[in-house]
């Protein structure tokens, strides 16, 4: 999506993966960190804490990467542009990796029955309810079993919702908006959805994700204002829908989605053990 978006505002390659590569670089190993140092957890992930520092890192990120692109003669970075663009691929990917911790049974809402009269008439039909004992809902909080709000389905919902229609926006070079409704929507929905979340965030009545998430919506107003002057390329979808068809861009893709599965995807809290043995009857 990031790829496709910035060849369709003609942004150079070196551009792009520069802002990429260096993005992932920071976001990854905090995701950890952050965890470690809110959670006190060496064995989980955020990426409430990888988005904080993606967000408040990466516009430096793009603006250094414009100065080397616009001095080497690569070509023009717009700052907003890649903004907007890092924006809604977050917003995105996170609404679609919602989609994990339904499978894994994380990041998961409180039971119903302590939440209040009205939500719980609204979730009485569509709750969650997870079982087995390798369900983080089960081990971590013992909720298996039991209805629960569907929060992260929630989240899905919201999430891609505004992912799609900031795309719209950035399609028509509305890149301003599109970066405000995928961070507003993103933001501001966080510290909201912890409200009903069951699962550990740290101490305190309020998490340290929720006062992230808080802190980036003036934050977002600072970029606005400090970004949004000067000219800006004019998107065209067609541009970046044919940009997509290079053998080399996939192969790179598929290299970083190597690297990515083999980091989070290596569990460091379940195990499993195969078993073989003789079938004495059939010898």
């Amino acid at each position: 999506m990031m790829y496709l978006l910035m060849a369709a505002t003609n942004t150079p390659l070196v551009g792009t993966v520069a802002v990429m590569s260096s993005t992932l670089a920071i976001c990854v190993p905090s995701s950890k960190l952050i965890a470690r140092i809110v959670e006190h957890k060496k064995h989980t992930s955020t990426i409430g804490g990888a988005s904080f520092v993606g967000l408040l890192l990466t516009p430096w990120i793009i603006q250094g990467t414009q100065v080397v692109c616009l001095s080497t003669g690569a070509g023009q970075v717009a700052v907003m542009v890649v903004l907007a663009a890092v924006m809604i691929c977050y917003t995105l990917g996170e609404g679609l990796g919602r989609l994990a911790c339904i499978s894994f049974g994380c990041c998961y809402g409180k039971p119903l029955a302590q939440v209040c009269p009205w939500l719980k008439r609204v979730f009485a039909n569509h709750s969650f309810v997870f079982t087995g004992a390798t369900k983080k809902i089960a081990y971590a909080s013992g909720l298996d079993g039991q209805q629960v709000v569907p929060i992260q389905a929630l989240t899905t919902v919201i999430y891609i919702s505004a992912s799609l229609t900031a795309t719209l926006l950035f399609l028509q070079s509305k890149y301003v908006a599109a970066f405000l409704i995928a961070m507003l929507a993103t933001q501001i929905w966080r510290p909201l959805s912890e409200l009903l979340r069951a699962d550990y965030r740290g101490t305190g009545t309020i998490s340290a994700y929720q006062v992230m998430g808080l802190a980036m919506v003036p934050y977002a107003l600072v970029l606005v204002w400090y970004f949004s002057s000067g000219p800006v390329p004019v998107a065209h979808l067609a541009v970046g829908l044919r940009a997509l068809w290079n053998p080399l861009l996939v192969v790179v893709l598929e290299g970083l989605w190597g690297c990515i599965f083999v980091y989070f995807g290596w569990s460091t809290v379940t195990e499993s053990t195969l078993l073989f043995h003789v079938k004495s009857e059939e010898i």
